[in-house]
């Protein structure tokens, strides 16, 4: 009798440790799916530790924290003209970017993603697609057409509806970018703005049409950082922050 009850519990405690096992495994795969889809933060009004201008290895006084935010100035008159570009260290390809923006009055901006900082261009906006920022009322370039407004994908696709926040107020931006899924899409305060395709001949055929047409690099870089324009105006940002897909 003593034998069969030893054995009883022997035969227990070993299958007690492979269930112990198997439930220690699913939980290590579920805390790696977890790592994979969390949220990166770019800047959240502390530091500028994630970004540096373009073809440069530092920021200039042109970009400073105020408060919580990150704002471009433009160098006073007089002073050397360059550009002030601001590009992420990192390079990212399937991604969610999600920021809020404010625009100065008749202010000019963008963000673009897939920026080479190789020595034959000169701006980020030479190779990056980019999403419009725009004050729709007074700057000149919402006249060009609706692919230049606000929200747009600059030149190829313009914005559903007009939801911008009246000029000192902050919009929340969400841009998506799926190389697998070759899809593209933007929402601006809660309204989807545009969707486009990415990375095939649909995407091709559309930047034929535009004025980056015969454009050397222009979109091709499906790896490629994150840009913040420099347009010339005051312009602002926050909480941003990317997901990698």
């Amino acid at each position: 009798m003593k034998k069969i009850i030893v054995s009883i519990a022997c035969l227990l405690t070993f299958v007690a440790c492979k269930q112990e096992k198997k439930e220690t495994s699913e939980v290590t795969v579920e805390e790696v799916e977890v790592v994979q889809n969390e949220w990166e933060v770019l800047f959240d009004g502390t530091s500028l530790d994630q970004w540096k201008e373009f073809k440069t290895d530092g920021v200039s006084d042109a970009w400073k924290i105020e408060g919580d935010a990150l704002v471009y100035t433009p160098p006073a008159e007089g002073e050397e003209k360059k550009n002030h570009d601001l590009v992420t260290k990192k390079e990212f390809t399937d991604f969610v970017l999600s920021l809020d923006w404010k625009i100065s009055e008749a202010g000019n901006s963008g963000v673009f993603w897939g920026v080479s900082e190789d020595e034959q261009f000169g701006t980020g906006y030479q190779t990056g697609p980019e999403i419009q920022i725009l004050d729709n009322d007074k700057h000149p370039d919402a006249k060009a057409g609706t692919t230049h407004q606000a929200g747009a994908l600059y030149d190829m696709v313009s914005p559903a509806k007009e939801v911008t926040k009246p000029i000192g107020e902050w919009n929340t931006m969400v841009i998506t970018v799926n190389h697998k899924e070759h899809v593209g899409s933007v929402t601006l305060n809660d309204t989807i703005m545009v969707t486009f395709p990415v990375a095939n001949e649909e995407w091709n055929a559309m930047v034929a049409k535009s004025k980056f047409a015969g454009w050397e690099g222009f979109g091709k870089f499906t790896t490629g950082k994150i840009g913040l324009q420099d347009h010339g105006n005051v312009v602002a940002f926050r909480n941003i922050k990317i997901k990698q897909l």
